[in-house]
């Protein structure tokens, strides 16, 4: 389907046909549509922008990343489907192992995820035959590479379950998730909540990395003073804010026109 430019909803659209075509291509999953669809919504209420308390979280996330001795970003097939050489990019400024990790896991799919990632330009991405599980999860994403995730001390974890960004925290690491909801359980369990769209948030983090690098003192000073209740809170101030400003626009009274 070729969407016009001038489509006033053209970049959304892009994204959901990059999506479907993933999806078609056994990269992405039924259900990953449907997570999309309700970030999208979230991202309505943040003005499809980003905001200032996501560019501190993404700065913080940066300071994390570049000061870890083993860090790791885990893929999807969303994240895969969405931002495959971002994630490439960033993983080679850090630079940082790449794992592919998923619920609806066969080994079909991690290939064909992997493949792609390599097509974007990785080089000894992890996922196929892991060797490890985090403890206390059930579910096909305990399922690790020993000297992957497994072994990481920061992982960065675009579009992730709760209930791992839960366990990974439980096991001592630095977890730093992108995720639209700030009231998910990713975003409540995470070191480091990035409240933004995965695509901005991946980019302004490598720029960040880029700067960091090299400036230990500035990446130790804003680990320091980076605080998660603070930047939550202040994301959600800025949604009522939007919201408040949203509402004085439709209930202001029209003018009449003299004549």
């Amino acid at each position: 389907m070729k969407i016009p430019k001038t489509h006033p909803r053209h970049t959304s659209l892009m994204t959901r046909e990059k999506l479907v075509k993933a999806w078609k291509a056994g990269v992405a999953v039924p259900e990953g549509l449907i997570a999309h669809g309700r970030g999208e919504a979230w991202d309505y209420l943040l003005g499809e922008e980003t905001s200032a308390p996501a560019l501190v979280a993404e700065k913080a996330a940066a300071a994390y990343l570049v000061s870890a001795k083993r860090p790791v970003i885990s893929v999807n097939g969303n994240v895969a489907a969405l931002a495959s050489k971002e994630i490439v990019r960033l993983a080679n400024a850090i630079p940082a192992t790449i794992e592919v990790n998923l619920f609806h896991r066969t080994e079909a799919r991690i290939n064909r995820i992997v493949r792609r990632l390599a097509k974007a330009g990785a080089r000894n991405v992890l996922g196929p035959r892991p060797g490890a599980r985090i403890p206390r999860l059930d579910s096909n994403r305990a399922l690790a590479h020993r000297d992957g995730i497994y072994r990481a001390d920061v992982v960065l974890v675009p579009l992730e379950d709760g209930d791992r960004t839960e366990a990974l925290v439980r096991m001592g690491k630095t977890v730093v998730a992108i995720d639209l909801n700030p009231l998910s359980r990713t975003s409540q369990m995470a070191t480091v909540p990035v409240v933004d769209e995965l695509t901005r948030a991946v980019l302004n983090i490598d720029k960040f990395v880029r700067e960091l690098r090299g400036n230990p003192e500035e990446t130790a000073r804003i680990i320091r003073t980076y605080s998660k209740a603070g930047n939550l809170g202040a994301v959600y101030s800025y949604i009522n804010w939007r919201l408040r400003n949203l509402a004085r626009k439709r209930t202001r009274p029209k003018r009449r026109r003299v004549t």
